[in-house]
């Protein structure tokens, strides 16, 4: 049997002789210049690609400044331009406020004055005048027929007197009672 597993192992090929040695078994003679620059090439072949790498980060690190100088810079911009649009926005206000309307502001009478003021007008109209139509002291007064009529409910009756025309029973007259002293 064990001539078996000899021929076996025989017919795998040629038996390796004794003197024969490996490739990576022989010596090689370097002078300490040529060693240097293999190893010198070799780090260089290492790190090429990491020194390639650190130039394409500190590429990019060199452009995300400028854009953070330019942002930067923008947004200043900005923030000033917002603080100037509030401060012009304040003036207008403040003036919008402080301003008069530019409607004149009618003066209104106190309650009744306006009446008290056309009574008296009447009365002066009516002593230099005489009897008058209504239609007549409503162009004096310059007043509408409703006024006139709203003005003849205020009026003292003591003192005045409210006809119709002799002949016309359509106008209506305003006169001064006769006052016996």
């Amino acid at each position: 049997m064990s001539e078996i597993a000899s021929a076996k192992i025989n017919s795998f090929g040629k038996s390796p002789k004794a003197d024969f040695v490996s490739p990576s078994e022989q010596l090689i003679t370097l002078t300490i210049g040529q060693l240097q620059d293999l190893i010198t090439q070799a780090v260089e072949k290492a790190i090429q690609p990491l020194q390639d790498e650190v130039e394409s980060f500190r590429a990019t690190v060199t452009r995300q400044d400028e854009k953070i100088v330019a942002l930067e810079s923008t947004q200043e911009h900005d923030v000033n331009r917002i603080c100037l649009d509030i401060c012009q926005d304040r003036q207008r206000l403040t003036r919008l406020e402080s301003r008069p309307s530019t409607a004149p502001t009618p003066i209104v009478p106190l309650k009744g004055e306006k009446t008290i003021a056309r009574v008296a007008k009447i009365d002066e109209v009516l002593k230099s005048r005489g009897p008058t139509t209504l239609k007549e002291l409503e162009h004096i007064l310059k007043i509408s027929p409703k006024e006139m009529n709203r003005l003849l409910a205020k009026l003292d009756m003591r003192r005045f007197e409210l006809h119709s025309r002799p002949g016309d029973d359509r106008e209506k007259v305003l006169r001064l009672k006769v006052q016996i002293r």
